[in-house]
């Protein structure tokens, strides 16, 4: 096919008509296998990615580290940063589906191994459980979160971890520890988005699918003035000591639906998104303020904390309380 000027018509089906999923994961250079292996996208020293096929039967890449779950298109996209148009030319100007001679040609990172993946299944995450101890209690009580708020938003202390039947976490004493959000359970798969406090980046194994959010099941069911929206369970259930109903989108990585704010907006007043206030929060919120253009931003001085859990380790419960009171009237008084 020669290169025109005109819009090609390259679509996920032709390309999937000439070339597998799994050839196309192989030659941008993840080899196609069984088990958990570190992800290509970002730095990953612990295996936490994993293939499976979903109900539609497309393969799917799950990162438990970041949450993202992608096909064969979203992850070339990823890889080179680009649109979801742009990965289907590079695909196919790559296997010479057509010819493009603005595109430079990727060599196979791994020549095309035969494998197959056929599990149809979710990946799986298992938990064994265990109680919290005076440790545990006494880090969640630095933002005034106790054993009884924990309990309702069934956040649990983790004793064993399993990640697709591999163990991968056996809790000591000595050990990080790691907390557990159980999002509940469908089709035999257990849902939970676990919590390693002690790292710097990638601090959440996930399995949560994208629509699920934190802290829902948690909102009261009358209406109210107020929700918010922010970035963690943990500032969700900060907020909740607060009486402030607050909810978290699975991943920082995404956002509610349209369908869901919509159906939010018709129960509150007024929704705030409340994300951290460093550079990629403000941006993140700057982003949906443009897609909602009613819902209100709020973020603590660049020179505070950044979060409002972080706000209430440091400050303790009165402070806090002064800091939501004022935040209340202040848009009592100006809408």
């Amino acid at each position: 096919m020669q290169y025109s000027l005109e819009p090609l018509n390259i679509t996920k089906e032709l390309i999937l008509s000439r070339i597998s999923e799994e050839q196309i994961f192989e030659h941008y250079g993840v080899k196609i296998k069984k088990g958990l292996f570190c992800s290509v996208l970002r730095k990953d020293n612990n295996p936490t990615v994993a293939f499976y096929r979903n109900k539609s039967n497309r393969l799917m890449m799950k990162d438990f580290g970041d949450g993202s779950c992608l096909d064969c298109f979203g992850f070339v996209e990823s890889k080179f940063n680009v649109s979801y148009y742009m990965a289907l030319q590079i695909i196919a100007n790559d296997f010479g589906i057509i010819t493009r001679p603005d595109l430079s040609k990727n060599k196979p990172k791994i020549q095309y191994s035969g494998n197959k993946i056929e599990e149809t299944s979710q990946a799986k995450i298992q938990v064994e459980i265990r109680d919290f101890d005076e440790k545990d209690l006494k880090w969640w009580s630095q933002y005034g979160i106790d054993k009884d708020t924990l309990e309702k938003f069934k956040v649990y202390a983790c004793k064993t971890v399993w990640l697709n039947g591999n163990l991968f976490y056996v809790f000591s004493d000595n050990s990080q520890r790691v907390y557990g959000y159980y999002g509940g359970s469908k089709d035999g798969i257990d849902f939970w988005r676990l919590y390693y406090p002690g790292k710097k980046k990638y601090k959440f194994i996930s399995n949560w699918k994208s629509l699920m959010i934190q802290g829902a099941h948690m909102l009261p069911k009358q209406k109210n003035d107020y929700l918010v929206i922010t970035k963690s369970m943990k500032d969700v259930m900060c907020l909740y000591q607060y009486d402030i109903p607050a909810i978290a989108p699975c991943s920082e990585n995404i956002f509610i639906t349209e369908a869901q704010y919509n159906r939010l907006k018709n129960k509150y007043k007024q929704i705030f998104v409340f994300y951290d206030n460093d550079l990629a929060g403000i941006s993140a919120m700057c982003k949906i303020k443009k897609k909602f253009p009613d819902i209100k931003i709020l973020y603590l001085p660049r020179n505070s904390d950044k979060d409002i859990s972080d706000f209430r380790k440091a400050h303790g419960y009165k402070k806090t309380l002064e800091l939501i009171d004022k935040t209340k009237l202040y848009y009592e008084e100006n809408g």
